[in-house]
């Protein structure tokens, strides 16, 4: 048999489907990814020529076993049989076991250190840690999901929405952010109370500053939709000047808390707040030369009809200098994929993996962005 892959479906929007393929040819193990419909799937990776494999897919009248030809296309090759459950399964136990996982860290060695380093990058825009160049929409949502399988952690692990005040010890101090868990029953209303992202990029910020991966103070910075205002006042606290932003009706909770966590003498940068409408033009203020040196973000990436306005203003925002840190909570592949589509045509975007992240506060619920502007395209004038 040239190859064999298992599969691990997972139902996403539009009717597509995840499997994540464990590709085994000629003794070496591939990790592949594979969106694809039922009977027709296309390897992305792993398979190259002569990557013909195997899968097992589900279907409404019990499982199959598909052969996956050199050409891409899924044959089916007949039921799924106990005599092929019986020629796969000690194969199956044996790439799972820990035995063959000792084996396979033994064996990638100074190679695969050298292939991941080749995979990802050091550094990209004011961030001097390594990043992992997002070079597609589609495939970087397969990635997370595929991979991180965020549907199966728990949600909002890192917060207690429930609560009157979130505290969390950051930057040096025990930060208080008072929260308002009754206005989540109104629609459309979800900063009023501190999210997982918020925590993850807080946390994060503190981190990277902590082991000189990144400079914030002294540095300007405009933090999109506030809510709760954590991660600007973090921000703050790290040394940045920090304008809080948000709608209208949600600047009265922010500003309490701006109030109780960062008026103080002793804080090396500063915060305050004002109004922000996404694709309205922002109060000129912020739009002063130099541009901001950061643009800050969590739970910004949450509604399809919203992604068109928040593209609008992180470009109006961003200047050949400034750094975007977007962090967001995976809760729908669609609407990220259509983020990352649009955003691209004008940023390069990266991820940051969770090995960058503070140790204590990560999550596969949350996916941490970098983007900077593409430069400008040389006049042909």
């Amino acid at each position: 048999m040239q190859g064999m892959t298992t599969t691990a479906p997972l139902r996403r929007k539009r009717g597509s489907v995840l499997c994540v393929l464990a590709v085994v040819k000629d003794d070496e193990e591939r990790l592949c990814l594979c969106p694809r419909r039922l009977l027709n799937c296309v390897p992305n990776r792993g398979g190259g020529a002569g990557g013909a494999g195997w899968h097992r897919v589900r279907t409404g009248g019990g499982a199959s076993l598909n052969r996956i030809g050199e050409g891409g296309g899924a044959i089916p090759a007949g039921p799924w049989t106990n005599s092929r459950a019986a020629q796969i399964g000690p194969l199956l136990t044996f790439l799972q076991s820990p035995e063959r996982e000792r084996e396979r860290e033994r064996e990638r060695g100074q190679s695969a250190a050298a292939a991941a380093e080749s995979m990802m990058g050091s550094g990209m825009g004011a961030y001097g840690g390594v990043v992992r160049p997002v070079e597609s929409a589609a495939g970087e949502t397969m990635l997370l999901w595929g991979l991180g399988q965020p549907e199966a952690h728990r949600n909002n692990a890192l917060v207690r929405q429930a609560a009157h005040a979130f505290e969390l010890d950051a930057c040096g101090r025990r930060l208080s952010l008072l929260q308002s868990p009754s206005s989540m029953s109104t629609p459309g209303v979800t900063g009023a109370v501190v999210w997982d992202s918020g925590v993850v990029l807080a946390k994060f910020l503190e981190h990277a500053v902590d082991s000189q991966r990144l400079l914030l103070r002294g540095t300007r910075a405009v933090d999109l939709g506030s809510g709760c205002g954590l991660v600007g006042c973090a921000a703050a606290l790290l040394g940045a000047h920090v304008v809080l932003t948000d709608l209208p009706d949600r600047l009265k909770l922010l500003r309490k808390n701006v109030a109780l966590n960062v008026d103080d003498p002793h804080v090396p940068g500063s915060a305050r707040v004002t109004e922000l409408v996404w694709g309205d033009d922002p109060h000129h203020e912020l739009l002063k030369e130099p541009l901001p040196d950061f643009v800050l973000g969590s739970d910004v990436i949450y509604n399809e009809e919203a992604v068109g306005d928040l593209q609008a203003t992180l470009n109006q925002l961003s200047g050949k200098h400034t750094t975007i840190l977007l962090a967001g909570e995976l809760r729908n592949d669609a609407v990220l994929e259509c983020f990352l589509e649009a955003a691209m045509e004008d940023f390069l975007i990266a991820c940051i993996e969770q090995d960058q992240w503070h140790p204590e506060f990560r999550s596969n619920r949350v996916a941490l962005f970098i983007l900077i502007k593409k430069p400008e395209k040389p006049s042909t004038d």
